[in-house]
Parts: C-alpha cells; structure tokens; sequence
C-alpha cells in the first residue's frame, strides 16, 4: 500500500489524471448495462418488441439476439440528442480538465433527467418522493438520480404493458376464431394455435406489422 501511494506521489500529474480517467472509464462501463436500460428508453423497446413475439406464439422467432440488438439501436437512436449533450456538455470539458469530476456528474445528469421527467408519471415519481422522505423538488433537476430513476423504470414498464395490450387484441381475435371454428366442426383435439399462426403472420405481414410497431414505438418518445 505504501508503494502504491509513493508511485502517485512521485508521479507527474498527467500521469495520475490518466489514471483517474482510466478508473472512470472501467466504473461507467461497469455501470453501463444498468444505465442503458433504466435510463433511457430500452426498457420500453424491449418489452414491447418481446410482446410482439408472444403475441404472434412464434416461440423463438425472432431470437432474443435479434430483438436485443434491434432494442439497443432504436435506444441509440432515440437517445442520440441526449447522449450528444452529455457528451458536450460534461464528457469532453472533463477530458479536457475543463471542469472536475463532481461538474461533470452534475452536467451530465441534467440531460438525462429532462429525458426522464418527460416519460415519468407523476403519481409514480410521487410513490418514490414519499417514501424517501425528501422534500417537494421546485424544479426536475433537484430531484436525486435514485428516486427519479426508480420512478422513470415503473413508468416505462406500465406504459409497455398497455403497447402490449393494445398488440395482444387482433392476435387474441383470430385464436378465438379459429377455436370458435375447431370447435363447431368437432376437431377440440386439435391445437387451435398450430391453425391460428399463420394467419396470424400472415395478417401481420398484409398490414406491414413491423412497420407499425416501430413507427409506434418512435412516436411514444
């Protein structure tokens, strides 16, 4: 231990800034899967596009891989003006020992909670502030990353759900049909989701399904 603090005492500066830098790149990479999916909008991409899998009872079609991957840049995309002002506003003035590292949190918070309080219900962040003890914040920035968040993740989860409500009723009509049809023809030991499922691919096709489910997605945020 003593090596170790006689290195940086005798090192140059820019040595020891490098360091730090280092460390902070490792601690945010780290870091990285949690901030990308309670921070920003991969949570709501990613639970509807895996409702749209369940929907269709295609079982593994498309792979996880596929609809992880498409979720992650539909996030980049859709965060991209955010992630550009963190980077102007904090990464690059902290690179440049412009400001410090304490600034820089602070800077590069403020984007993300603006991005947050717009998709954030007020009777969730609410939930959060009551049970934290905190006082009523006059303004978005003055309310803690570890409430805010929390509040935002919840929001994002009930408003996939409804997506995905609104994505389950077509699909539930045709297995109702088909069962309804089954049925009256005698055949109720035959799956009605073997007879239902291409009719179900087939009308998401017709009506450009994928298309409709990004475009929604786009349009929520």
């Amino acid at each position: 231990m003593s090596d170790l603090v006689n290195y940086f005492s005798d090192s140059d500066p820019s040595n020891v800034s490098t360091s730090v830098k280092l460390m902070l790149m490792l601690t945010v990479l780290s870091l990285a899967p949690s901030i990308l999916i309670l921070m920003t909008s991969f949570t709501r991409i990613v639970i509807v596009l895996s409702f749209v899998r369940t929907a269709l009872a295609t079982q593994q079609m498309p792979p996880n891989q596929v609809i992880v991957g498409l979720a992650l840049f539909l996030t980049f995309f859709i965060m991209a003006p955010t992630f550009q002002e963190v980077n102007k506003e904090a990464l690059q003035p902290l690179f440049d020992e412009k400001i410090t590292l304490d600034e820089a949190y602070e800077k590069a918070s403020g984007p993300f909670k603006d991005f947050m309080s717009q998709h954030t219900r007020q009777k969730d962040l609410d939930l959060f502030l009551k049970y934290s003890g905190a006082e009523r914040p006059e303004t978005i920035q003055d309310i803690s990353l570890t409430t805010l968040v929390p509040a935002f993740a919840l929001s994002e989860i009930k408003t996939a759900f409804q997506i995905g409500f609104m994505i389950f009723i077509p699909f539930l009509v045709i297995d109702m049909i088909v069962a309804s049809v089954l049925m009256s023809m005698g055949m109720m030991m035959l799956p009605p989701v073997m007879i239902s499922l291409p009719f179900k691919i087939l009308l998401f096709v017709l009506v450009d399904g994928w298309y409709l489910v990004m475009k929604s997605l786009l349009q929520s945020f």
